[in-house]
């Protein structure tokens, strides 16, 4: 078993690469400012990580750890899901940015050891799928990025949203109305081609 030195330090250097990578990106994070934020050595990162690469997947990995802990699956209610999605990247800017960092750090091939996200994407893809009684599928997998996209969208370029809306995305008013209106948006793209909600009331 680790010792409660060694955690302390790791979930440092988690939590300082986390501020890291979210500020600068993976090419621009600096392991020897990661170091001093954590207040260690950055030889302690390569040993607990190997490299900067890994450490940021850790990284990932963390962040999407706390978002699935406190996130329903998006059969239970595909709109207040988006309303949930929507809080929580206001709330936690962060995790967006890492995700589009992700993004533009091009690396060959799939994600390393990432098997974990790629299971519980398919469960995702498999409760909004039950919950619009098809099978799971890539349209249902198209419409889940679609849902989480309009929950992202307006946080990941909130200048364009000013632009668009005419409010600013820190202002409360702007805020509550954006999130009503994808709301509303997803409960209309959510009908069925025979009119029929897939998301009725409960």
């Amino acid at each position: 078993m680790p010792k409660k030195d060694s955690l302390t330090t790791k979930d440092a250097l988690l939590a300082a690469a986390r501020e890291e990578f979210a500020e600068h990106g993976v090419a621009g994070a600096r392991v020897d400012r990661i170091a001093q934020r954590a207040g260690v050595n950055k030889e302690r990162i390569y040993g607990y990580f190997g490299n900067k690469d890994k450490l940021f997947d850790a990284v990932i990995q963390v962040a999407l750890d706390e978002f699935a802990a406190i996130t329903p699956q998006p059969g239970e209610d595909p709109v207040e899901y988006v309303g949930h999605l929507f809080d929580y990247y206001q709330e936690h800017p962060d995790l967006l940015r890492l995700l589009t960092w992700e993004g533009l750090h091009v690396r060959p091939g799939a994600l390393p050891e990432q098997e974990w996200r790629v299971e519980r994407c398919r469960k995702a893809v498999a409760s909004l799928a039950a919950r619009m009684d098809r099978e799971p599928s890539p349209e249902v997998g198209r419409t889940l990025l679609t849902l989480k996209g309009m929950a992202m969208m307006p946080m990941v370029m909130p200048q364009l949203a000013e632009i668009l809306v005419g409010g600013r995305m820190d202002d409360p008013e702007s805020i509550a109305a954006m999130r009503e209106h994808v709301m509303a948006f997803a409960r209309t793209a959510l009908r069925d081609t025979d009119g029929n909600d897939v998301n009725p009331s409960r």
